[in-house]
């Protein structure tokens, strides 16, 4: 008896035309499932480095990169539309909602937006058991709140501060917007640009001198399409970060700059309608000292100070998937737990978030450091996933920067710090800087509010959960932070039992609210009110 295939080639040749669509029945949904998602993944590194690698002008190189989503976004449909009662149907449907999502967030355009919108109803609709429509609401809460052309948000100003370190451009706007930032050579330049959003008169169409030793100076320009360009002109090539901040939102372009005395050169601010200086508020009485962990009350307590702004880390990325096994990703794990904790934090007053990275890039473990440095931040949180030869090794740990003592920690110091590009001429200085470190008590504070989070939280899902207690070692992303630092392990994901319940939306959340609990539970060790995020 001849196979299926077989019979499907003999088909093939004696329809001609229509043997394409035979081939594509004889594929099974999961195998072309599976081509769709290399074929996205292929796609998504590509977005991720556009920025460093066109070479195209950036609209044509926006329109090639959003034909072949789009593309893939069909793809997807297709899928669905062959195989509509295929258990990987609502994973088609899902890949093809967030990839047209972000495609919106990255680029603006309002189409991509009705998109995805259109596939995530579609997928509550149709595949209503599935357990990917738990999360439709957030993506399309979201997306809803997303300002369209007719409701456009105000470039209010734009300010620059000089650093030692660093030159700071801050744009301001009314509301959280969509942006697209890129860097050019020839002369070197970095332009972000603003979707659905207008400017106040001061800022239209205006040239900005800086004259200092990174950035020369400021353009703003309107585009078509209810887009607002600011471009960056600049002294010399460098390194650069962005990043987002809220209450109010602001964009922060962040340029590396040699240490020196810091030019004399004021903030730049160009602002229209500022509200008027009312009466000053009544403050409330400070709340009592509370000691460290030991009994003793560290520099930080003596001082009265308190945190607002906490820079979350994602650990891995990029090149560098971390640990992977049987279809999970280490990197993409824990981008996933940073999203949700930066949800639940800002939802806190007066606590402002920054993540180290947004999407599936490579971000070097001491550019990570500097990110928290040049934000100011008040908490350093690093969330990874553990790996183990030994396949029973199962559980959450939470690590301080400072020597290891046992060969556990030793192991797990020296898989995560693999990509660091530090060399053996540094080690006198890393030594230093380990040995010196004037954050051990508040960062052994911090490690054990959220080891004792995870633990209460946890076991809430999971009876058997294992804590295996807060811990130190030399991990180099920890080095050099200027603030209270932590890196946790949240599970094993070569342990068979963690790696099932890390699949799961529920667990998932679960880590998140107990990464959030010791976030918050180490801020009330500090003060009893939490302090309000100051623009710094």
């Amino acid at each position: 008896m001849r196979s299926f295939a077989s019979a499907c080639l003999a088909a093939a040749v004696l329809l001609g035309p229509f043997a394409p669509g035979l081939a594509l029945y004889a594929q099974s949904a999961e195998t072309l499932y599976h081509e769709e998602l290399a074929r996205e993944a292929e796609l998504r590194r590509e977005l991720d480095l556009a920025p460093q690698r066109r070479a195209q002008p950036p609209g044509a190189a926006t329109t090639a990169l959003l034909r072949r989503v789009r593309t893939t976004i069909t793809s997807y449909e297709t899928l669905v539309r062959r195989f509509p009662r295929s258990g990987y149907s609502d994973n088609a449907l899902w890949q093809a909602a967030v990839l047209a999502a972000d495609a919106f967030w990255q680029f603006g355009d309002i189409r991509d937006r009705a998109t995805a919108l259109r596939l995530f109803e579609r997928l509550a609709a149709e595949y209503p058991t599935s357990s990917l429509v738990r999360q439709v609401a957030g993506q399309t809460g979201r997306l809803n709140a997303a300002q369209t052309a007719s409701t456009l948000s105000m470039l209010k100003a734009i300010r620059r501060d000089v650093l030692p370190d660093a030159v700071r451009i801050t744009l301001e706007l009314e509301r959280e917007t969509a942006f697209h930032e890129e860097r050019l050579e020839g002369p070197p330049r970095v332009f972000v640009d603003l979707q659905n959003t207008r400017v106040v008169e001061a800022l239209k169409d205006v040239t900005i001198p800086f004259a200092d030793d990174v950035v020369r100076q400021a353009r703003v320009g309107r585009q078509l399409d209810n887009r607002t360009r600011v471009v960056l002109d600049l002294q010399a090539a460098g390194r650069y970060s962005v990043y987002s901040l809220y209450n109010p939102y602001r964009i922060v372009i962040d340029f590396e700059r040699k240490a020196g005395p810091t030019p004399v050169a004021p903030a730049v601010v160009v602002a229209e309608n500022a509200p008027p200086a009312g009466p000053e508020a009544v403050a409330p009485p400070p709340a009592p000292p509370s000691a460290n962990g030991g009994g003793g009350f560290s520099l930080s307590r003596q001082l009265g100070l308190g945190i607002s702004r906490i820079v979350i880390d994602p650990g891995h990325g990029g090149h560098d998937p971390g640990a992977q096994v049987r279809g999970l990703s280490e990197a993409d794990l824990v981008l996933d737990l940073a999203t949700r904790l930066e949800t639940l934090l800002l939802k806190e007053p007066g606590v402002e978030v920054v993540l180290t990275r947004r999407a599936d890039v490579y971000v070097a473990l001491e550019e990570r450091t500097a990110i928290a440095n040049r934000s100011a931040a008040d908490l350093f949180l690093s969330i990874h996933a553990n790996a183990s030869a030994n396949a029973t090794a199962r559980g959450f740990e939470t690590y301080f920067l400072n020597f290891a003592t046992n060969p556990e920690a030793e192991a797990i110091a020296a898989r995560e710090n693999a990509g660091s590009s530090r060399t053996m001429s540094n080690l006198p200085d890393i030594v230093k800087s380990i040995a010196l470190n004037n954050k051990i008590d508040e960062s052994r504070d911090f490690a054990t509010a959220v080891q004792s989070s995870m633990a209460e939280r946890l076991r809430r899902v999971d009876k058997s959960a294992k804590d295996l207690g807060v811990k130190q070692a030399p991990f180099m992303v920890l080095i050099g932070a200027t603030m209270p630092g932590v890196l946790a392990e949240v599970s094993f994901l070569t342990n068979r039992q963690d790696a099932t319940l890390l699949r799961t939306q529920t667990y998932r959340q679960q880590l998140a609210e107990a990464l959030f609990n010791g976030v918050m539970r180490y801020q009330r060790s500090l003060k009893k009110a939490p302090t309000v995020a100051a623009t710094r």
